[in-house]
């Protein structure tokens, strides 16, 4: 290999005030089971609250550096600058040896592929900005900023709305005028879609069974989360709708309410009324800052981190009755935002259960909530247990965030019936490695 080979990719993700970016390099040929090695990782956090934090690790687990303040960085586009000064200045590692760079875009709208961006496709996701406010417009900058610096590196986005294309119009349709609906694309797009394309590919690996003849219900529970039905390898429907603001609480988002709450939240009697004298002009913006990002568990109890939630939540107090656990929820907001996320997210699988006919092969956790929260799996487990899901095996339950593999099974019994259907899985997932893979058929 020489110096001047172009031979590496860049993963590029893009979230509300954060930046994550890893390089791999290509095989020269073809046909191993991935087809691409990671060579590093780097992060830079805190991009909307300065001073940005820096994070580089190499592919052999050497931290290089965790959280580096860097005063430089104002906005995603400087900290892409200050990611490639990096990678030429200390990696020694020109960026002329990058071919592509693959960019993790929310709202894709009608795109039902990835696609190679040139300027009618970037205004196209422009005017996407809108149904993912806290996304969109942060990897638009940064797609901006890296076709600027690496002219001669292809560009190609992909899309977490993509993997629901599959959802079957009378789920993905709204009540209202169709005509007006159809025009101004008002539907269920979905999101999540590149990290649940990797749960589908490494749950079936795991099972030994193609994706077509699996039925799961996916939890990928985050900051951000959302649940998803597949049925024969396919989305037939997940709670995110129209934005990410449906469906689940997150950190900072309220997840689904009552369309007419936040007129209530915002008039002037500070009550419930429909005295039009205490009306407030709340516009579209306002809203979505209040619901995106004043709302969630971070507005319940001051804090975005949900390992937090869980440690303050008391799990562990007796409460034999209803009765008890209402004072325990009115004495501490962190369990009753606890026992808020578990509620919701015990509504969807409840529902997805009977859309799949109870025909289940598994629940699977994942995210960062998901693949570290072992309280959250053991009480939700707990719950599944009456639609005939397997009980969660806590010794295994309490392991899973160390273990190497992919796909831990945390059911009991599982090893002795292989042919057990209604598993508890979690799954690690890699969104990248899904995008990473399939450009290299545009080679």
């Amino acid at each position: 290999m020489t110096s001047l080979e172009r031979n590496l990719i860049l993963s590029v993700n893009a979230g509300s005030s954060s930046l994550k970016i890893s390089l791999f390099s290509t095989a020269k040929r073809l046909g191993f089971t991935e087809p691409v090695a990671l060579v590093f990782t780097s992060s830079i956090s805190s991009i909307s609250g300065p001073p940005a934090k820096f994070s580089f690790r190499l592919a052999t687990g050497e931290q290089r550096f965790k959280d580096k303040p860097v005063d430089s960085i104002k906005d995603h586009s400087t900290a892409f600058a200050h990611f490639l000064d990096y990678l030429e200045n200390h990696c020694s590692i020109p960026k002329s040896r990058i071919v592509y760079v693959c960019h993790r875009v929310v709202h894709g709208g009608d795109y039902a592929e990835r696609v190679e961006m040139d300027p009618e496709a970037y205004h196209h996701l422009e005017r996407l900005s809108d149904l993912a406010p806290l996304h969109n417009g942060a990897a638009l900058s940064v797609i901006k900023a890296c076709i600027d610096a690496m002219s001669e590196a292809r560009s190609v986005a992909y899309f977490d709305t993509s993997f629901h294309r599959s959802i079957p119009s009378h789920i993905s349709s709204y009540a209202i005028d169709q005509k007006i609906a159809t025009e101004r694309g008002l539907r269920k797009y979905g999101f999540h879609g590149l990290s649940y394309a990797f749960i589908l590919r490494s749950v079936s690996r795991f099972l030994e069974r193609p994706p077509e003849s699996l039925n799961l219900i996916l939890l990928h529970l985050g900051s951000g989360a959302s649940v998803c039905a597949i049925k024969a390898g396919k989305s037939y429907d997940t709670s995110m709708e129209l934005t990410p603001l449906s469906g689940l609480p997150g950190a900072t988002r309220s997840g689904s309410i009552d369309p007419s709450l936040i007129f209530h939240y915002t008039n002037k009697a500070g009550r419930i009324t429909h005295d039009p004298s205490m009306a407030t002009n709340v516009g579209v913006t306002m809203a979505e800052d209040i619901l995106n990002r004043k709302s969630g568990w971070k507005a319940m109890t001051g804090t975005t981190d949900f390992g937090t939630v869980t440690s303050k939540a008391d799990l562990s107090a007796p409460a034999s009755t209803d009765e008890d656990l209402e004072i325990l929820r009115k004495f501490n907001p962190h369990r009753l935002a606890f026992d808020l996320f578990t509620d919701r997210i015990i509504q969807f699988i409840g529902s997805y259960y009977l859309k799949l006919g109870s025909e289940v092969d598994a629940l699977v956790f994942s995210g960062g909530i998901g693949e570290n929260g072992a309280e959250l799996r053991s009480v939700i487990g707990k719950k599944m247990e009456c639609l005939g899901f397997c009980k969660v095996d806590e010794e295994r339950n309490a392991k899973a965030r160390k273990e190497d593999a992919v796909v831990i099974d945390i059911s009991v019994g599982s090893d002795e019936d292989e042919e057990r259907k209604k598993r508890v899985l979690v799954c690690k997932t890699d969104e990248q490695v899904c995008f990473i893979c399939s450009v290299l058929l545009l080679r």
